[in-house]
């Protein structure tokens, strides 16, 4: 390796890596709603917001756990990153369900709060690294900002899935569809414009998490609401195998940052 190259603790973008990122995006709300709705019920979640707050409690706690470990660890664990990923994505469902409806701030309160949220996070990221390349993830001091972002991103994907899905009319499938067409407009900007790619790569993530967030709910809503109303825990439990075949079938490298290109 070039001495002008340092290994990352988070994967290079591949195309596996898009893939297996929204498999975990579904798997966050096929699981964080079988906690919240199969689980604790709900009735209970509803009627009383104690559901989605103790759903949010009990996966707040493994994530944080898994977030301490990936920083401690001395490089790059595919089965450790990827586990937090979807610790985060079933986070950012409960926490979104919360805000959204115990709270009563709404889906488009809720997704503005979290998109300022997200740009906080990055503005104070970059000020204090001057990169977010997801490729400069090596230290502590970046790893915290990377699952901030990351954390509040994934909660912003599920809040504009569910506003998307619930209040235009168009469904969880024609939702989903939406959001594949804004990832194909953003992977032209990427092969085609000179547009920084590190934003475009922030713009994917973002929205890979409402697509996973409408299939999700597409998988296992009821009829009467637009879903197939397959069992939450059997979806989840499928999708987990994919992405376990996916981790395990697929190259999973670290990401390498050439140390001379600093660019946004």
């Amino acid at each position: 390796m070039d001495r002008a190259e340092v290994l990352s603790k988070v994967p290079a973008v591949t195309l596996a890596f898009w893939v297996i990122k929204i498999l975990a995006t579904t798997l966050g709300e096929t699981g964080g709603d079988s906690i919240t709705m199969t689980w604790l019920g709900e009735t209970t979640s509803r009627a009383t917001g104690y559901g989605y707050l103790l759903g949010t409690v009990l996966v707040l706690v493994p994530f944080i756990a898994l977030v301490i470990a990936q920083i401690v660890a001395k490089n790059f664990q595919p089965i450790l990153y990827w586990t937090t990923i979807v610790a985060s994505t079933m986070l950012g469902t409960t926490l979104a369900d919360f805000a959204d409806r115990s709270l009563g701030i709404g889906y488009t309160g809720g997704s503005s709060i979290l998109l300022l949220c997200v740009l906080l996070v990055l503005g104070l990221w970059y000020r204090s690294q001057g990169t977010i390349a997801v490729e400069t993830v090596n230290r502590p001091s970046t790893e915290m900002f990377y699952w901030a972002t990351i954390t509040f991103s994934q909660t912003l994907g599920t809040a504009l899935g569910d506003w998307l899905a619930d209040t235009s009319g168009l469904g969880y499938l024609g939702a989903a569809l939406v959001f594949v067409a804004a990832l194909a407009v953003v992977a032209v900007l990427y092969f085609a414009t000179s547009v920084s790619h590190v934003l475009l790569f922030w713009a994917a993530f973002i929205l890979t998490r409402p697509l996973g967030a409408t299939v999700g709910d597409f998988l296992d809503k009821p009829f009467n609401e637009g879903g197939l109303n397959l069992s939450r825990p059997i979806a989840t439990a499928v999708i987990t195998a994919f992405i376990v075949g996916g981790i395990s079938l697929t190259p999973q490298r670290a990401g390498v940052h050439p140390k001379t290109n600093q660019a946004l």
